[in-house]
């Protein structure tokens, strides 16, 4: 599939593969005039400058960096964060600081990744029983700690 990217900022930098097998596609901030600092516990939405046409049948995918998150504690609240392929704003990234420390957001900083996936379509049926599984309703914890 092809991803479309629209610079909705001049500044903003591109989504980049860091490696030719990485399955994420890097997101920086896009922060020209200044950073900005994210108290520990603190959430902020962070813009990226940069909207997407991701192609029918396929989301976007935004999760955490995990060097951000071993060296700083930052992750995404919603991680992962899904992009559908009918949203054309800007793409924005929900940060929040579980470290416990300030960390400090810059311009072309390196926020996120974003996984390019296919979705399945799931067409919807309501139903009198669902069929039986060995599980059944056994829900958090049932298969084991």
């Amino acid at each position: 599939p092809t991803l479309l990217v629209r610079r909705v900022h001049p500044a903003a930098e591109l989504p980049r593969r860091m490696s030719a097998d990485a399955a994420g596609l890097d997101l920086a901030a896009c922060l020209p005039g200044g950073a900005e600092t994210l108290a520990p516990g603190e959430r902020r939405l962070i813009p990226t400058g940069i909207a997407l046409a991701i192609p029918t049948g396929y989301e976007g995918q935004v999760r955490p960096r995990s060097g951000l998150a071993l060296r700083h504690g930052l992750s995404i609240v919603n991680a992962p964060g899904t992009i559908d392929a009918d949203y054309r704003g800007e793409l924005k990234v929900l940060l929040i600081n579980l470290g416990d420390a300030p960390f400090v957001v810059r311009h072309g900083e390196r926020i996120a990744q974003l996984v390019v996936a296919p979705v399945a379509m799931a067409a919807v049926r309501e139903v009198e029983l669902l069929p039986e599984a060995a599980r059944g309703d056994a829900g958090f914890g049932s298969t084991g700690t």
